[in-house]
């Protein structure tokens, strides 16, 4: 498999080829188009300079004077019209040119070769070192016309420095792909320890941190890792209690069908005995019941917005009918009511915001002293209303206030399995009013009482 890191590596080594290829490219075109012109009247009034020298001093012999020419520098061709060739100068990789050329400029025209070079994709014409790539120009010497042909030598001009740029290009090059290694390399090895702490995770050591110390995107990427792996942690501790919660509760009365059960049959008891411990069997099947119904429920809530219904209902007569639902409940404890419930109309699913208040006027009314008092209240806003459900009950401890939305959580274990509770209502309630996009407050005092806020919006 192809690491990340051989990935980046070739992927900017190929990014430096071509950009140096690109380079090149545009180098040429830019020769091509503004540079081509330049160089070849630059070149032409050179050979017009060596033409003129040589008409003004016709003593000077002809050979000398070209090769000392050819000496500072140029490439010179000399051509009579017999076709006795001399070369003077650098000398010329290609010496072939076409007769017409010549006669043309024995005839005093002059041959703009370097501006007429064919264009090349991967040659820049100023360095071809060809006859046909010069400038030709006639010239008199000694009784006779010759076409004169002259080009910079390129190779003596610029020698040394052809050498210098060579050898920085190369260094460059070099100390480039030593660089990019060393970065890369930097770049890859935070990822590399992402890879192993997620090796770590998938094998369950969520304790695994990344200790990679950079502020860049790879160190929120780590940052954010570290976060993902607590929370994780998190909920992998969650999952565990609440497996284990969920044996517990269910465990509890198995245990007690199946010994009330087995007594029953296997010993002779008197009828009170049999109907109180048949109640017991009844009261226990009706708690596994309920705690299935509830755990389905929370299930479906984890969907959220697959199972949402929404319509349009009274806010106000869904509470008042919940209050006659419970009638007989408080009726028996002689709970007083304070109801101030104005007519509102919310946009939510009314079935499951009906489990809400049920499940907060029942725990209201099943920790309320006889002759307390239960106080519900609707407040109206623009855009959202505030359902407050105060009661005069015995209240939660300071300590268990945070805990008490926790799944499965009770803070009186005894007196809650007596009252058939599994600790899931809250975190039914919860969730109901998380996905209508609410929030629930409580504020609680031992023995002085519970107040529960909803607060949800009207649409």
């Amino acid at each position: 498999m192809k690491s990340i890191y051989s990935h980046i590596l070739a992927v900017t080594l190929a990014t430096m080829l071509l950009s140096g290829l690109l380079s090149f490219l545009i180098s040429n075109v830019y020769y091509q188009v503004f540079l081509k012109d330049y160089n070849d009247d630059k070149v032409t009034a050179m050979a017009r300079d060596i033409s003129d020298f040589y008409r003004q001093n016709p003593e000077l012999d002809k050979d000398n004077y070209l090769a000392h020419a050819g000496e500072l520098g140029y490439q010179i061709f000399l051509v009579d019209k017999q076709g006795q060739k001399s070369f003077y100068g650098g000398k010329f990789s290609k010496k072939k040119i076409d007769q017409d050329i010549v006669n043309a400029v024995f005839t005093g025209k002059i041959y703009h070769g370097i501006r007429d070079f064919p264009s090349k994709t991967f040659i820049t014409g100023f360095f071809d070192s060809s006859v046909i790539n010069t400038i030709g120009m006639p010239i008199i010497a000694e009784g006779k016309q010759y076409a004169m042909f002259v080009r910079p030598d390129v190779g003596y001009q610029f020698g040394e420095m052809r050498i210098f740029f060579a050898v920085v290009l190369t260094f460059s090059v070099v100390i480039s792909i030593i660089l990019v290694m060393i970065s890369t390399r930097y770049i890859v090895r935070p990822i590399s320890k992402l890879t192993e702490a997620t090796k770590q995770i998938a094998l369950g050591n969520y304790q695994y941190e990344l200790d990679v110390k950079r502020r860049d995107e790879i160190g929120q990427l780590a940052d954010h890792f570290n976060s993902m792996a607590k929370s994780i942690e998190q909920l992998e501790e969650m999952r565990q209690e609440f497996v284990s919660n969920v044996s517990h509760e269910i465990q509890s009365p198995l245990a007690s069908i199946q010994g009330f059960s087995q007594t029953l049959r296997e010993k002779e008891l008197p009828d009170e005995t049999k109907k109180r411990y048949l109640s017991i069997i009844e009261e226990e099947s009706r708690r596994l019941s309920q705690l299935s119904k509830q755990l389905l429920m929370l299930a479906s809530l984890d969907k959220e917005e697959s199972i949402i219904e929404k319509v349009t209902f009274n806010l106000s007569s869904q509470i008042k009918q919940v209050m006659f639902m419970t009638e007989w409940s408080w009726r028996e404890k002689e709970l007083a009511f304070d109801l101030d419930l104005p007519e509102t109309y919310i946009y939510g699913d009314e079935k499951l915001l009906q489990q809400v208040w049920i499940n907060l006027i029942t725990n209201s009314i099943k920790f309320t002293e006889s002759g307390g008092t239960i106080s519900v209240a609707i407040k109206n806003s623009e855009r959202e209303c505030k359902i407050i459900i105060k009661d005069t009950g015995i209240g939660i401890s300071s300590d268990s206030l945070p805990n008490i939305f926790n799944r499965f959580y009770k803070e009186d274990k005894a007196r809650n399995r007596k009252e058939g509770s599994s600790g899931l209502g809250l975190a039914i309630v919860k969730k109901i009013v998380e996905i209508h996009g609410g929030i629930i407050e409580v504020k609680s005092e031992q023995g002085v009482g519970t107040t529960f806020i909803v607060t949800i919006p009207k649409l």
